[in-house]
């Protein structure tokens, strides 16, 4: 290959990468794979990418580059042939509750410009189309007022935008205009007005203040005239009296522009902002645009088992609630209510009286006085009791906004139809249901000549941004959809649909795994994509263990040989056709001279059942898990595997195993079978810290055993020392100048923050007289940079510790350091020290294992050591129920459960359930897709 075709790495040594020299092909679709913790994504983002961005901030001037995130340069002596880098992890999803599918996508940005500039306003109470109300109909509305009403006619000048507007002040001066509301205060026009112009500002000026009464019937219609002449059509009249009259609204809103004659409302004209939940123009009053009140829960406040006497009403009831509870027990006896039954069997009515109070005065004895008090409900006691917002969030749920029903806009907004479709409805579609729409073109045909060439190039906007979330796989994803449920995965495909829609050419694009969450039938899918971008001229990168994705590749990079310090080599690089002649470990799997295989196939005898199921796109479902075996619950994407394992099982195990509080159940659901087990595990890909102080040792336990080694020490035992004085975390045995962090942040201003080695204890973390304490000649310092392994070795004497090292390297981490950073962890590392921890428990043989997609970063090797894990779990009469998409795992369960038939609305049902076998053959009768990639796994598996 040419030099310019290439990029050429020399001397990578970042994190684990030991000198690494390696040549690949631009513009190709090249696979980075390996061992879990082989070195992988250092080699991807934390050299190439990293130097790509460093490259570009470089660029920049300085004061440009004090605004922007600093990249540090990567530990490398040189990358030749480097293009600008754009990295697509699983680490983007937005946290924030405003925002949705719709919005990182940027797709609602065009929407909310199609319905701002062809949708058809409708009123939101009479659903009729709206019309202007001309000057005459504002009069004789006006009109209508009762008699007495103080009104002020106001002319709205400036709506909430930036400016000093000193030259229009002045005007109205002029004009003989006396005063003018300005953001929200009355002020007189001769006094000095100075307006920050930074700031947004809503002017409005008072066209006169007047009583409705028929001698002032000409000056009222006088100075409608002039406010509508003055603000181009609009008025706004505040009624001072408008409480005296019976008046519900203070200020109301005319406007020549728009208006409902049935309904008597007035409309603003249509703008992109009223379409915007996050602009009080959009928003939905009620829930500030998100969709979602917290609102007391009754289930939290009430035990309807109880009766009232017993402590019914839990936050009344108890230490030093007496007060409370002795006047819920007059109430009750002034109003009849028997406090000696179940509060589910009290009338209705009565269970209203007792949450919302009542309007008459009750006697009751409190501290040997007969006291009077209007019962004001347990839902102002509770606001009233707790004061604090946290204490009252443990009482709340999320409930769904009752006035834009959780669609997040005004009702006048939602009111708006473009080819007969609100914006609610097209958000609520999955995606690809709104594709089909959009791309029927007879949908608008009823548009007029205008309005066609207007909306033409939006439609064509959205229609390509549709097509590209389709074709990665997200068709059963909705718009609407909250961000905060988008999975890593999801998160990464959605990004790469963006890219594709960017049409940038000559860009290094590096992915992090981005067939996480796929279904085998979609893989291919999502590979069709990657070409799409590597078509466009760039060079496409991919951190991948999926067997198809690497069998599409160009080029391939395998790192290794091990993980940790036993990896950070280039073990092959080349096509697909040499990495067949190879002998590396990702060869021997994928060419089938290593097998994943434990087919154990239980008896089912006992199972959990799961009624009346109706979460998200599951309705009426109910589902049968056998107990004792391991159990694979497969699917398509969104085919509602998280909804009935995560959301349903999961919650009601916690609270009834676990004795979980505040859970959040599925309502209407019965679940039987739980009474097998003795309490529930869920292990997910979480961070076991998020902190540098975080560490294995620290997450396992075996720190508390290693210092409590060290303090049993004779040189301990002379000098006094405890436990603490080993800890890293309190003042003692630590450093203190970098707090036991063994590092120090160096600020850099427009440069990138530097962690350089504290240069007291040179990176131990322990002052020196500290580290003067020895176990078989190493210092607590030394122990913390051991690996599992050398640490599985050293500690062989010492039963609690070798037994929580050996459950680390049984899960395939004995090349990580005890005292490495948590935050440095990638989630399938983190997943498998979870489970170590629980290997390391004594087992009850009862449990409840629940994983989601434990194979999420792992290498064929990995797979192959954590299913056998997970059979040892089952062996010891445990459950083990996963949320799976590797045919390698899937094929090795006893039952396999299998949803769909497709996601989104097109699922949520159980297909096919038995053994992987069953399925396989089954798969044309089930349709289940599942079922025919087993058909083709099983047939290679057992050539």
């Amino acid at each position: 290959m040419a030099k310019k075709d290439v990029i050429t790495i020399t001397g990578a040594r970042e994190n684990n990468l030991k000198n690494i020299n390696l040549t690949i092909p631009k513009n190709e679709l090249v696979v980075f794979t390996g061992l879990s913790g082989s070195g992988k994504s250092t080699l991807a983002f934390d050299t190439l990418y990293a130097e790509g961005q460093r490259r570009y901030m470089e660029s920049l001037s300085s004061y440009a580059r004090q605004f922007l995130d600093r990249v540090g340069k990567p530990d490398v002596d040189k990358i030749e042939g480097l293009t600008p880098a754009i990295a697509i992890d699983q680490k983007t999803t937005s946290k924030n509750p405003r925002s949705t599918v719709g919005t990182i996508t940027e797709i609602y940005d065009y929407f909310r410009l199609l319905y701002a500039r062809v949708g058809v306003q409708h009123c939101h109470k009479c659903k009729k189309v709206i019309s202007q109300m001309s000057a005459s109909d504002i009069i004789s509305e006006v009109a209508k007022l009762p008699e007495g009403a103080k009104l002020v006619l106001l002319a709205p000048l400036v709506n909430e935008k930036k400016g000093s507007y000193a030259d229009m002040l002045e005007s109205l001066v002029h004009k003989g205009y006396v005063r003018a509301m300005i953001d929200g205060v009355m002020v007189r026009l001769d006094e000095d007005i100075e307006l920050s112009k930074t700031k947004k500002h809503t002017i409005k000026v008072v066209i006169d203040r007047v009583v409705v009464k028929p001698e002032n019937k000409e000056r009222i219609a006088a100075d409608v005239e002039k406010a509508l002449k003055e603000s181009y059509g609009e008025l706004e009249i505040d009624i001072l009296n408008h409480k005296e009259l019976g008046i519900q609204a203070q200020q109301i809103h005319y406007s020549e522009h728009n208006a409902c004659f049935d309904c008597k409302i007035s409309f603003e004209p249509l703008e992109p902002l009223s379409f915007s939940f996050n602009s009080p123009k959009g928003a939905c009053p009620e829930c500030d645009g998100l969709g979602l009140r917290y609102a007391l829960d009754h289930e939290k406040i009430i035990d309807s088992d109880l009766c009232v006497e017993k402590g019914a009403v839990k936050i009344v009831y108890g230490f030093n609630k007496g007060y409370y509870f002795t006047f819920l027990k007059g109430f009750c006896a002034a109003n009849k209510i028997d406090i000696k039954i179940a509060y589910s069997e009290l009338p209705e009515h009565q269970k209203k009286a007792i949450l919302h109070g009542g309007i008459e005065e009750v006697p009751f004895l409190w501290k040997n006085h007969e006291v009077k008090r209007v019962w004001p409900g347990i839902i102002r006691i509770a606001y009233d009791m707790f004061k604090d917002e946290k204490e009252l969030a443990d009482y709340m749920s999320e409930k769904v906004c009752n006035i834009c029903d959780s669609h997040r806009l005004k009702r006048e907004s939602l009111a708006v139809r473009v080819a007969d479709k609100g914006i609610a409805e097209l958000l609520d579609m999955p995606i690809g249901k709104t594709y089909e729409w959009f791309n029927n073109k007879e949908n608008f045909t009823h548009m007029n000549t205008q309005d066609t060439q207007v909306a033409a190039p939006i439609l064509n906007e959205i229609r390509e941004r549709l097509y590209f979330l389709f074709d990665v796989g997200l068709a059963y994803i909705t718009l609407g959809r909250d961000a905060r449920t988008i999975s890593g995965g999801e998160a990464q495909r959605i990004r790469i649909a963006s890219q594709i829609g960017s049409g940038l050419t000559g860009v290094l694009y590096v992915l992090d795994e981005p067939s996480i969450g796929l279904h085998e039938r979609d893989t291919l899918k999502l590979i069709r994509t990657l070409r799409s971008l590597q078509e466009k001229g760039n060079s496409v990168i991919v951190v991948e263990h999926d067997k198809e994705t690497i069998e599409n590749a160009d080029f391939i990079v395998d790192i290794g040989s091990g993980a940790g310090k036993f990896g950070g080599e280039v073990v092959f690089s080349g096509t697909l056709d040499k990495l067949k002649k190879a002998k590396t470990l990702t060869a021997d799997y994928l060419y089938g001279r290593k097998k994943i295989e434990y087919f154990y196939r239980r008896e089912q005898d006992k199972y959990i059942e799961i009624k009346n199921v109706t979460i998200n796109n599951i309705e009426n479902l109910s589902a049968k898990i056998p107990l004792n075996n391991f159990v694979c619950i497969t699917g398509v994407s969104g085919s509602g595997k998280s909804s009935l394992m995560l959301q349903t099982l999961l919650p009601t195990a916690r609270e009834l195993l676990n004795h979980a509080r505040k859970v959040k159940k599925v309502a209407g659901v019965e679940i039987t079978g739980l009474q097998h087990v003795d309490k529930v595990i869920y292990l997910d890909q979480s961070p076991i810290g998020r902190t540098p102080r975080s560490n294995p040792a620290t997450y396992t336990g075996v720190m508390d055993e290693i210092r409590d080694l060290f303090s049993k020490t004779k040189e301990s035992q002379i000098r006094g020392y405890t436990t603490s004085r080993f800890s890293f975390n309190v003042k003692g045995g630590r450093c203190e100048k970098c707090q036991g962090e063994g590092q120090i942040k160096i600020e850099m201003h427009f440069l990138p923050d530097i962690m350089v080695k504290c240069d007291t204890c040179h990176g131990t973390r322990y002052n020196q007289q500290t580290l003067e304490v020895f176990y078989k000649g190493k210092t607590i310092s030394d122990v913390l940079n051991m690996s599992v392994d050398e640490a599985f070795e050293f500690f062989k004497p010492i039963p609690k510790i070798h037994q929580k090292m050996k459950t680390l390297v049984d899960v395939g981490l004995g090349y990580i350091s005890l005292g490495q950073n948590a935050v440095t962890l990638s989630g399938g590392e983190a997943q498998r020290i979870k489970l170590s921890k629980e290997l390391s428990r004594k087992d009850t043989g009862q449990t409840l294992y629940i994983l989601d997609e434990p194979t999420t970063g792992l290498h064929f090797a990995d797979v192959d050591r954590l299913t056998d894990v997970l059979h040892q779990f089952v062996e010891l009469g445990n459950s083990v129920l996963i949320i799976e998409h590797n045919l390698d795992m899937i094929k090795n369960a006893d039952w396999v459960i299998d949803m769909g038939p497709e996601g989104g609305s097109g699922g949520g049902l159980i297909i096919a359930q038995g053994s992987p076998e069953t399925l396989a053959d089954e798969y044309e009768k089930t349709g289940s897709y599942t079922g025919e990639y087993l058909k083709k796994e099983l047939a290679l598996h057992n050539n």
